[in-house]
């Protein structure tokens, strides 16, 4: 891991989400304008502060793959840790090469900090593929900015 360890700010605790939970995840997934059709409460953990639940992320399971998904931190926490460090926990909690998609170079370089690489779209695992063909689509058009990433700093057993 390229980055150092960090910890969560007082009265923060991160825990795996519940199913009392999904309407909170599903409003940090729309305020940051992500997709909410691939929202399994069961996949996600949580950041919950003071109470509230105030960041999120996900890991998506496919064949021979994982995505790091959904991951949303609330507008008023940012700055905080609470990404980098939920970011951290999700990479070491991965169990198959890890992937993800990020909309701009910004994100990008945020996820470069922690060991992802852009990979091209022919590169990305194949079940990973079928999930974001439309998502390159949309790239090839330049209707959004995406970069496809690939964590690079793990080996994990081949499936």
């Amino acid at each position: 891991m390229k980055q150092k360890d960090l910890s969560l700010p007082t009265g923060c605790t991160l825990r795996k989400a519940t199913s009392a939970d999904i309407w909170s995840i599903r409003w940090l997934v729309l305020s940051a304008k992500l997709d909410p059709t691939q929202i399994r409460w069961q996949q996600f953990w949580v950041i919950q502060c003071n109470g509230q639940i105030v960041a999120c992320g996900q890991l998506r399971n496919f064949s021979g793959a994982q995505e790091l998904g959904s991951l949303v931190v609330a507008s008023a926490w940012r700055g905080r840790g609470l990404g980098s460090f939920l970011t951290q926990h999700l990479i070491h909690s991965a169990t198959q090469p890890l992937y993800l998609e990020c909309l701009g170079q910004q994100l990008a370089e945020f996820y470069n900090r922690f060991g992802f690489v852009p990979v091209c779209f022919r590169d990305l695992a194949p079940s990973i593929q079928a999930k974001f063909r439309l998502s390159e689509f949309a790239r090839k058009l330049r209707i959004v900015p995406l970069v496809f990433m690939h964590y690079q700093d793990s080996v994990f057993p081949s499936s």
